[in-house]
């Protein structure tokens, strides 16, 4: 047991590794392509990626068709699947629409990472305990978020929609942990990631021919590397070694490890596209992880 949860603590570090730089890649593909466009070809280059590790794969035999379970099985699947794709393409198309307004990797790694607290006050309307520290967590967060993206002289009118964008996204990724943590354990997790993966996919399409988003092929052209790292990477990858590493690392030592991709996108704004922040900026960011940490305090437990 001890072998496995060391296992999924390094997937779940590698995923907030290629999450965070993901927002750069995210960034420099908002130049070129409109965000459902943007989600809907890489996730389903996620799905190809996936389908294709589950086909040469060794652990083939383990994993096994979806088509060959039970009807009981491909239900269960059906129903989480189209549950945790929908969370998460709510959530990935708030977050890319708020990177193509703010255009910072930093700024919207650090806001997108006020998920990890949301996940343990989430908790309470699900009849499970938030200490002190959760609340004060969350003082801290709030407070971090003011100085990250409002000016000194401009007060609360200097909150850009993208800003609000992002935190809005926040909730849903908030929501996406919470329904991986209760339905990834009860089928097969790669089966799970593909299955939300293809819905995502095909529903940003949908959403780009319906909004009548450019797809111009010097565009996509232009952004084909951002779109390869983050359907590669960030999706085909990082999104099945979360449900992976969640398999066995509880809920709150998977945020601790997740409040890592904040930090990992502002070294990636600042070392891949030379982002530059200002000192209350970096006070914000301070104080966003500082929030974090304090959420993931245990909580006493009554005498």
């Amino acid at each position: 047991m001890k072998t496995q949860e060391t296992r999924s603590t390094v997937f779940l570090f590698l995923t907030s590794l290629i999450w965070g730089f993901s927002f750069v890649a995210q960034v420099v593909g908002a130049e070129y392509v409109r965000p459902f466009t943007f989600n809907g070809i890489t996730f389903l280059i996620g799905t190809a990626v996936l389908a294709l590790v589950m086909r040469v794969s060794a652990a083939k035999k383990d994993v096994g068709a979806a088509c060959s379970r039970p009807p009981s099985y491909r239900k269960k699947l059906l129903v989480y699947g189209l549950i945790c794709g929908g969370v998460l393409f709510a959530a990935s198309n708030l977050q890319q629409f708020g990177v193509e307004i703010t255009a910072s990797a930093g700024k919207s790694g650090f806001i997108t990472g006020l998920y990890i607290i949301l996940v343990p006050i989430f908790g309470v309307f699900m009849k499970r305990r938030a200490g002190l520290f959760v609340w004060i967590g969350a003082v801290f967060a709030v407070v971090g978020m003011y100085f990250l993206c409002v000016k000194a002289d401009e007060g609360l009118g200097g909150l850009t929609a993208g800003d609000l964008v992002l935190f809005i996204g926040a909730f849903f990724w908030a929501a996406h942990i919470i329904v991986i943590d209760r339905y990834g354990p009860r089928v097969d997790p790669l089966h799970l990631a593909l299955a939300q993966y293809l819905l995502n996919g095909v529903l940003c399409l949908v959403c780009a021919a319906a909004l009548r988003e450019p797809f111009e092929p010097a565009a996509l052209a232009a952004a084909a590397l951002p779109m390869l790292y983050r359907g590669v990477g960030s999706i085909g990858i990082a999104y099945t070694l979360q449900i992976l590493g969640q398999r066995h690392v509880a809920p709150g030592k998977a945020a601790v490890i997740f409040s890592l991709e904040s930090v990992f996108s502002a070294l990636g704004g600042a070392l891949l596209i030379h982002e530059l922040m200002t000192g209350r900026s970096y006070l914000g960011c301070a104080l966003i992880f500082a929030g974090i940490l304090l959420v993931q305090v245990p909580a006493r437990k009554p005498v």
